[in-house]
């Protein structure tokens, strides 16, 4: 799947929640969704954007489109949830409102996860499908959030991911700078992957330093995780970052130093143990590398776009493009 440009809307005040809603109104109207599922969706937004300003002080509504549908996830670095689950019952309230509103979002959802904690923010995510529409089906579950600098129309950043018969394929890719040149060196590395989806990461590498060759060049990297043989094979060159984690280990991929589409690359493949429980998390430079996910007890388990959106929310650099892809099996994939 070609992984898509999520749409930022910062929430502040009463004001903004109108933005945050036609944001998601777009985007279903961008993937012809009927009246029904697209009302839905405004009204999942429409909440979500009003707990950012009432509950937390602030924060952000994260858009992107998924399959047949829309994805909407809302984050914050308020006081958090010190009951989740008594959050979500109609009638809970700390602030004396109704209290109907995370247990509609709930509702109204197609799909709904969320992941908080006391002092240290909440992160919502919620899809809306069309009635009948198919989820899942892979052995993989994807999350992402790809965001352009702030200023910027394009985003230098892309990502893209292949389903497999033993796993997935993914590509992440960050064009040297940021803007419309940075976009078209992505946008060549994606091009490029797609055409040659059965190739191994080293392999995939070396096809697209020379897609890269008419651009500004970019860092990227190509991981493939094997269910099969419990392993992931990584190759990648420039600053990128990968990592697999579960809740007891890590292990941190390496990338070859150099740029894709410039001089002669070295490319080396390197093969990791997949554990059981395992995500694998791959980022562009705009995310800092001084994270970790020791740091949020829980979030392992919960959907990796939630995953991905912490990550960014907490750690993205704040003046680059960044992005930040989250894979895991998809639970009861494993036989």
């Amino acid at each position: 799947m070609l992984g898509g440009q999520t749409t930022v809307v910062s929430v502040a005040d009463a004001s903004q929640v109108g933005e945050a809603r036609r944001a998601v109104t777009t985007a279903c109207h961008r993937l012809g969704l009927d009246e029904g599922t697209t009302g839905a969706a405004a009204l999942v937004t429409t909440e979500a954007a009003t707990n950012l300003f009432k509950h937390a002080g602030g924060g952000e509504v994260l858009v992107r489109a998924v399959g047949t549908g829309v994805e909407m996830m809302a984050v914050d670095r308020g006081p958090g949830m010190s009951d989740v689950a008594a959050s979500l019952r109609d009638g809970y309230s700390t602030t004396g409102t109704p209290g109907t509103g995370l247990g509609a979002i709930r509702r109204m959802s197609s799909f709904f996860d969320v992941y908080s904690a006391p002092g240290a923010g909440t992160a919502i995510l919620c899809r809306v499908l069309p009635r009948g529409a198919a989820a899942g089906g892979t052995r993989m579950e994807v999350g992402a959030v790809s965001v352009p600098k702030h200023g910027e129309v394009v985003n230098g950043d892309g990502w893209m991911d292949v389903p497999t018969a033993r796993g997935a394929r993914v590509l992440i890719v960050d064009g040297l700078g940021h803007g419309p040149v940075a976009n078209e060196a992505a946008h060549a590395a994606l091009e490029a992957f797609r055409t040659a989806p059965g190739e191994a990461p080293a392999a995939a590498v070396e096809t697209l330093h020379l897609a890269l060759r008419s651009t500004r060049g970019a860092a990227l990297a190509v991981a493939d995780v094997d269910l099969e043989a419990r392993v992931v094979r990584f190759a990648g060159v420039g600053n990128v970052a990968g990592s697999i984690w579960n809740a007891a280990t890590s292990h941190h991929a390496v990338s070859v130093n150099g740029t894709a589409g410039h001089g002669i690359l070295r490319t080396r493949e390197f093969s990791y143990p997949w554990p059981a429980g395992g995500l694998l998390v791959l980022a562009s430079d705009g995310l800092t590398t001084r994270w970790s996910l020791e740091a949020y007890p829980g979030l392992t388990a919960r959907d990796p776009a939630l995953v991905a959106a912490v990550l960014y929310r907490d750690h993205s650099r704040g003046r680059d493009d960044v992005t930040v892809v989250v894979l895991r099996e998809a639970r009861g994939s494993r036989s």
